[in-house]
C-alpha cells in the first residue's frame, strides 16, 4: 500500500506535522557541477508543495548561504503551510572563532542571519548541525530555550553528535523544564547501518524522530557506479573534491561492499519495475524510528524518481535480501545480550519486552 506526501507524521515526540519525504536543499544556490540549477531548484520545490510536501531542509553553510537565499524566494507566500528547517555550526567566516562552533553566540547570529536570508520571521525547527566538543551542553540548551521563548525557532534538533551527547541533553532538558530536541539527522542508507546499534534505540526511547540525510548513500545506491570507478582511487581522493564521484571516493561510500549492496538493490528494482533510488529510499522508511528521509536530489528528473519511492511495497523475501546483504556486526554489548548468557537474568521464565 502506497503513501502519499499529505500522509503526515508526527515528529519526535512533539505535534508538528511533516511529510513522510522531505525535501533537502544542500544543492540549491551550489553552482557547481554537482549543484542544481536555479530552474530545476524551483520546480522541485513548487512540485513538492503541490503535492502536498510541507517538510523542507537546509541548513546555513549551504552554498554559504546561498541555498537559504534561493529558497527564502521560492516560498514567498507560502512559507505558513511549510515546516522550515535550517541549522547552525560550521564556519561563516574564516578566521572569526565566534562565527562557527555550537555556542550561545554563534547559535543566536547564525538565526538572526537564516531568518534575513529567508525572508521569514521564525523558523521551524532549528538543527545544532555538527557537534563541537568544546561547548557546554547547558549554554547549548538554554539558547535553544531562549530562541524558541523568543519565537525565533519553534522547535529544537540536533545532527551528527554522539549518541550518548544527545541523551544526555535530553534528558537535561526534560529535568529543567527547556525546551526538548524533537528531530535527529543521522546518515542512514543500506551502506551504513551503524546507526542501529545506539543511535536509533536512542532515539525512540529520548522521544527524538529520524531523518536519514544521504539515504542514497551520496548516490552510490542509485546504481549510478561500477568496479571501473573505483579505479585510481587513490589520485581521485587526492583532488579537489569538486564532484559526487569524488567525495564518494574520498568518504569511503564508494567501495567494493558497496557496490555489491548496490547490485542486491538492482535486482530487487528490477523485480518491482522501479528505480535502484526507488528502492534504496523505500527501505529507510521501513525502521519505525525513522520519520522522514531527506531527498537530496540535483535534477528536476531524480527528485520526480525519488518521490515514487512511496510507492514501493516489498515482499518479505525482498526484504531478507536487502537486510542480507547490508548486514552488521553486532558489538558490545548487544554481542553479549543477545546470547544464551542473557537467560541468566530471567531465571528460566518468559517475560515480554517492552514496545516502544
Amino acid at each position: 500500500m502506497s503513501i502519499q506526501l499529505d500522509d503526515y507524521r508526527l515528529l519526535g515526540r512533539s505535534g508538528l506535522r511533516v511529510s513522510p519525504l522531505s525535501l533537502g536543499t544542500m544543492t540549491f544556490g551550489v553552482g557547481s557541477g554537482w549543484g542544481s540549477t536555479d530552474s530545476d531548484a524551483q520546480h522541485m520545490v513548487d512540485r513538492y508543495i503541490e503535492l502536498g510536501g510541507n517538510f523542507i531542509d537546509t541548513a546555513n553553510f549551504y552554498a554559504s548561504g546561498g541555498s537559504e537565499q534561493l529558497l527564502g524566494q521560492f516560498i514567498q507566500g507560502r512559507r505558513n503551510q511549510l515546516a522550515l528547517a535550517s541549522k547552525y555550526s560550521l564556519t561563516m567566516q574564516a578566521g572569526d572563532p565566534n562565527a562557527c562552533g555550537n555556542h550561545r553566540k554563534n547559535m543566536v547570529q547564525s538565526v538572526e542571519a537564516s531568518l534575513k536570508r529567508m525572508k521569514t520571521d521564525y523558523l521551524d525547527l532549528l538543527y545544532l548541525h555538527v557537534w563541537d566538543c568544546r561547548t557546554p551542553v547547558e549554554e547549548i540548551l538554554r539558547a535553544f530555550d531562549d530562541l524558541v521563548r523568543a519565537g525565533k525557532i519553534l522547535y529544537a534538533g540536533i545532527s551528527d553528535t554522539p549518541a550518548w551527547q544527545i541523551s544526555r541533553m535530553q534528558a537535561i532538558a526534560e529535568l529543567r523544564g527547556w525546551t526538548p530536541l524533537v528531530a535527529l539527522q543521522i546518515p542512514y542508507n543500506l551502506t551504513e547501518r551503524s546507526v542501529e546499534r545506539e543511535f536509533m534505540p536512542m532515539a525512540q526511547e529520548m522521544g527524538l524522530g529520524i531523518l536519514p540525510w544521504s539515504p542514497l548513500a551520496g548516490g552510490v545506491l542509485s546504481g549510478k557506479y561500477s568496479k571501473g570507478d573505483l579505479q585510481n582511487t587513490g589520485e581521485t581522493a587526492n583532488t579537489q573534491m569538486n564532484s559526487r564521484k569524488s567525495i564518494n571516493i574520498a568518504t569511503g561510500r564508494l567501495s567494493d561492499k558497496a557496490l555489491e549492496i548496490a547490485g542486491v538493490v538492482g535486482g530487487i528494482a528490477a523485480e518491482l519495475n522501479c528505480t535502484s533510488a526507488q528502492v534504496a529510499l523505500a527501505w529507510t522508511l521501513l525502521n519505525p524510528a525513522v520519520v522522514s528521509p531527506i531527498i537530496g536530489a540535483r535534477t528536476l528528473e531524480q527528485f520526480n524518481d525519488n518521490l515514487k519511492a512511496l510507492d514501493v511495497n516489498f515482499s518479505e523475501d525482498q526484504i531478507a535480501k536487502l537486510d542480507t546483504v547490508s548486514k552488521i556486526e553486532t558489538c558490545f554489548p548487544h554481542n553479549m545480550m543477545d546470547t544464551p548468557l542473557s537467560n541468566n537474568m530471567f531465571g528460566g521464565v518468559k517475560i515480554e519486552k517492552r514496545r516502544r
